[in-house]
């Protein structure tokens, strides 16, 4: 008698560790996904959370009214986590682009599961108060709770996503959660009424989340086909991102957690403005830093001149750096930049990196993505930027890619004052790519030895920038914007100005 109370205690307890640990599962699912989908992650994240919460809360006191066969209705309840759960991210991609209440469905899946998980705890400790000592009960459970929310914050970022994807990972958790549901009926068939039915259930939906797992790839291709529209030719998802390249025609096209990143069509663009005001006013170019940019397109510009000595890539994603130094469509757009002898590929966060950096270089690159949240508005920040400038060399040029005057207007001009508060010479220009519209940059140079005009150098293989820098400094009225703020780290203005103006476009 007392091995099988035992066998009982620790298979609920076990639960208990299995709960807590596939709950935040989906839960993280939902944030990534919708951080994916929508954009703006701190916001995506702080509002599932809330609403993953507040409706275990609102489950917790429902159940209160569950009075009879208590086990019964724990492992009915663990199998419908299981499925909500599992299909979720499925069920969720599929509609992205056929609904208009694509929220509400996101919040109302996270809110079910979040109510139901919310009910199985109090239930699991109904369950046992008539065998366990009431601290004993209080102490096991949470302990187990706890332990199971640390395990799925780990393994989340560091394997999950990696190696089965968001949608892989939702499903092979709802497997986990009714599989406890299926050892249960089969371990405690006595202590459970109508045993059959609820293997039969159990057994059924272990299988659907089975199958579903095994086309998961294929669901995933045709959700994100009809996301893009084009024909996907290559997908990765990293601990930090989801790169999506596309094929039509002529034009490649890579997405990052579905922005567009570049178009083969006309990406010289963006990188020659990008690159060559900077590289051509600079004192020197010998030691060239760049900030982000893992596709090694502003590298493959920098590197065509000839007095370049060193380039320094900083990019915190090592899956994106690595997939343009092997992928060979990729390779060669960059013109094999990556795998250069003069380069130096870095991958860690370029915050922290630069606050430890002793070099100094002539000219620095800044591509970071557009401050879209909280961790990117840090990379555009007063204390950023006064951290670069003590990597400088006297003279040299800084540009930083500042989104669109145009359609945020607030924003560019929000990333130009706050340069202006670091750096004696600051000015800003824009220049039109056909994939993005209107697009700006701020240039920025350490000293007083040269001018904007003054080019010191150029090549002569561009095929868009002129070095008449004057023609490409000229704002009309609908790209100025008065009365901004400066960003800092503890306002990050630049995000709300951001969210606020891009919003308005989706």
């Amino acid at each position: 008698m007392g091995k099988k109370f035992l066998r009982f205690e620790f298979l609920l307890l076990f639960a208990v560790f299995i709960i807590a640990t596939c709950g935040l599962i989906y839960e993280l699912v939902a944030g990534t996904l919708a951080s994916y989908l929508l954009g703006d992650s701190v916001k995506q994240f702080s509002f599932i959370i809330g609403v993953y919460l507040f409706s275990m809360g609102i489950g917790s006191f429902f159940s209160k009214f569950f009075h009879k066969n208590l086990l019964n209705t724990f492992v009915e309840i663990e199998i419908l986590v299981g499925l909500i759960g599992g299909l979720s991210s499925v069920v969720l991609f599929l509609l992205f682009e056929s609904v208009t209440s694509f929220q509400f469905i996101l919040y109302l899946f996270v809110f079910v599961t979040g109510f139901l998980v919310g009910l199985e705890i109090p239930l699991l400790m109904n369950i046992l108060k008539d065998r366990v000592e009431f601290k004993d009960l209080v102490s096991n459970v949470f302990t187990f709770d706890y332990i199971g929310a640390l395990l799925a914050s780990i393994l989340f970022p560091l394997v999950l996503v990696p190696k089965l994807g968001i949608m892989g990972t939702s499903l092979f958790f709802g497997m986990i959660n009714v599989s406890i549901a299926i050892v249960l009926c089969f371990l405690l068939k006595q202590e459970l009424k109508k045993p059959y039915f609820l293997r039969v259930k159990a057994i059924f939906s272990f299988l659907l989340l089975l199958s579903v797992f095994v086309f998961s790839d294929s669901i995933l291709a045709y959700s994100e086909g009809k996301l893009y529209g084009e024909n996907i030719i290559y997908t990765n998802t990293t601990p930090y991102q989801r790169i999506v390249l596309t094929h039509n025609k002529s034009d490649y096209r890579l997405y990052l957690n579905n922005n567009l990143q570049f178009s083969s069509a006309d990406e010289y663009r963006y990188h020659e403005a990008l690159v060559h005001p900077a590289m051509s006013i600079a004192k020197n170019v010998k030691n060239v830093l760049v900030l982000g940019g893992g596709d090694g397109l502003a590298v493959r510009e920098i590197l065509k001149y000839k007095d370049v000595q060193k380039v320094t890539l900083v990019d915190l994603d090592e899956g994106m750096t690595k997939l343009f130094k092997t992928n060979k469509v990729l390779s060669n757009f960059n013109q094999n930049s990556l795998n250069n002898s003069k380069v130096t590929v870095i991958n860690t966060d370029a915050y922290i990196w630069a606050k430890s950096c002793k070099e100094k270089f002539d000219v620095v690159i800044i591509d970071f993505p557009d401050p879209s949240n909280y961790s990117l508005g840090k990379l555009y920040s007063l204390n950023f930027y006064q951290t670069i400038k003590t990597i400088l060399q006297p003279d040299a040029a800084v540009v930083i890619q500042t989104t669109s005057p145009y359609f945020a207007p607030k924003s560019f001009w929000c990333i130009n004052k706050t340069v202006m508060q670091v750096f004696p010479q600051v000015d800003a220009y824009h220049a039109y790519v056909p994939s993005f519209g209107e697009w700006g940059y701020t240039i920025a140079i350490n000293g007083f030895g040269t001018t904007f005009n003054d080019v010191k150098r150029q090549v002569s293989d561009l095929k868009f920038y002129n070095y008449q820098f004057d023609r490409f400094n000229y704002f009309t009225n609908d790209m100025i914007s008065n009365q901004i703020e400066i960003n800092r780290l503890d306002n990050q203005i630049l995000v709300r100005y951001f969210d606020e103006e891009w919003g308005k476009l989706q």
